[in-house]
């Protein structure tokens, strides 16, 4: 089982940046971004295959977040520029094997096999 361990989260005033951090202990085909706020279901947020160059984003963040990654630390990173209140949730990163970055939008918690322990990210 591959363990995911997230980094990078916390508190920042409206237009200001955050890097968020995922750490995978093995292999990564496909790693995604997702965030949740209370009372709602867990939403996808940008989706990459791990060592390429082809990451999806969804319309509420594209422009704004960007995904890049490490091949030889087997990290992934989310860069959050621009940031407004409505981003504020639990952000987490999940991998699998199956999933296609081209379907983020449409993508659930279903849909990914690994999941990080969550970062959370408050914007105000």
């Amino acid at each position: 089982q591959v363990q995911l361990v997230e980094s990078g989260g916390g508190s920042v005033q409206a237009g200001g940046s955050l890097r968020l951090s995922c750490g995978a202990s093995g292999s990564i085909y496909c790693m995604a971004w997702f965030r949740q706020v209370p009372g709602k279901e867990r939403e996808g947020v940008a989706a990459v295959y791990f060592g390429g160059n082809n990451p999806h984003y969804v319309d509420a963040v594209l422009g704004r977040f960007t995904i890049t990654q490490d091949n030889v630390k087997n990290t992934g990173y989310l860069h959050m520029n621009d940031l407004r209140p409505e981003d504020t949730a639990m952000y987490y990163c999940a991998i699998d094997l199956w999933a296609d970055p081209l379907e983020i939008a449409t993508m659930t918690e279903a849909d990914l096999s690994n999941w990080g322990q969550g970062t959370q990210v408050t914007v105000s």
